[in-house]
């Protein structure tokens, strides 16, 4: 008698892989609109209107021209030390330093365009954003090397450079090259060769693709790269990535350094796009939100973009609530660290479901 076997179905890694996939963006889908109704619970009892505030926080960005460069020059910081935060990360150490990262990229790129004026374009703008990008790698080398030395956590020396780059800011811009007419301190503008290039009207530089192809180059290399490999090895198991030869010490340590580089690289944009002078206070609040980007977005660089992208949206449309709605656009921040919650609860259930389905 021949007796004929069903193979056991099986589910493949590509149906696995699409449901993890949905069940991460059904995540956020969720964890978006709770933090928007919850929110939207505190604006009424505020007194103001909530449909009024969220239309002047989803629109504004897109509503004009206007809005829509102010939010993609708003989106480069934001993603460059969102990274910054991110790449260390995944290697299971945190880069709290992009602020004093970006301030003395900013520092050293204005110091360029300053005493290096007269050079064209050609050579000044390079010089000016790789001295940003060298001058925020060589900050985050300090704190890196401090901790591969000496031990010294991580997290405690680079908020502690931060007020570092403070000083160093202040003295430039009040002592060294500053503008007695701006009443800040403010260093004097640099050179017009050292301003980037702009298109179209409101002009749109040209930073902005250069912060695209950084972001590209980041994402290839942490998924398609040996040294992308190693460095999630390195974040998901430290010992079992040692045994298997990595140099473990080295890795953190570079991923510090590169962190620090995307930092000062924003400063270096910063001056160079916007600003066209280092001015104190500069760094305005994207420590804080590269730090809750690069938390949503779960470590992933692949979605550390698109989260970017969102949270300048919420950010340009802050000011234009706080104006139409008069709801404080510190309620934004609300929004923003209610997402990040919601998500980490996410996780936290996430978790227990699958340990009892076990």
């Amino acid at each position: 008698m021949t007796t004929t076997d069903t193979p056991p179905t099986r589910t493949t890694p590509r149906l696995g892989k699409q449901t993890d996939v949905a069940r991460q963006v059904a995540s956020y889908v969720v964890a978006v609109l709770l933090a928007f109704v919850v929110a939207g619970i505190v604006i009424a009892l505020l007194g103001h209107s909530p449909v009024d505030a969220y239309r002047a926080i989803l629109t504004t960005s897109f509503k004009s021209s206007f809005g829509i460069v102010e939010t993609i020059h708003k989106w480069v910081p934001l993603v460059l030390l969102a990274l910054a935060f991110t790449i260390p990360l995944v290697a299971g150490k945190y880069n709290i330093g992009g602020e004093g990262q970006l301030l003395v990229g900013a520092t050293a790129s204005a110091a360029v365009g300053i005493v290096l004026a007269d050079l064209p374009l050609v050579v000044l703008l390079p010089l000016l954003l790789l001295a940003g990008l060298l001058a925020g790698s060589v900050f985050a080398w300090i704190a890196a090397w401090l901790m591969d030395r000496f031990g010294v956590n991580e997290i405690l020396s680079t908020v502690l450079l931060n007020f570092v780059s403070f000083g160093i800011v202040d003295y430039v811009a009040s002592e060294v090259w500053s503008d007695p007419a701006a009443g800040h301190p403010t260093t004097i503008p640099i050179g017009e060769g050292g301003l980037l290039p702009t298109v179209g009207r409101p002009p749109l530089h040209l930073g902005v693709l250069l912060a695209v192809i950084v972001a590209v180059a980041v994402i290839i290399v942490m998924r398609r790269t040996v040294p992308g490999y190693e460095l999630r090895a390195v974040g998901d198991n430290p010992r079992a990535a040692q045994v298997h030869g990595v140099r473990i010490g080295r890795i953190a340590v570079g991923s510090l350094v590169v962190g620090g580089a995307l930092g000062g690289l924003a400063g270096a944009i910063e001056v160079a796009g916007v600003h066209a002078k280092l001015i104190e206070g500069m760094q305005s609040n994207y420590l804080l939100l590269g730090i809750i980007i690069g938390l949503i977005a779960r470590g992933n660089v692949l979605v550390v973009p698109f989260v970017a992208f969102g949270i300048s949206v919420l950010e340009v449309g802050a000011s234009a609530m706080q104006r139409t709605a008069g709801v404080p656009s510190e309620m934004v921040l609300i929004v923003e660290a209610l997402i990040l919650l919601f998500l980490l609860f996410s996780d936290v259930v996430g978790a227990r479901l699958r340990r009892s389905t076990r």
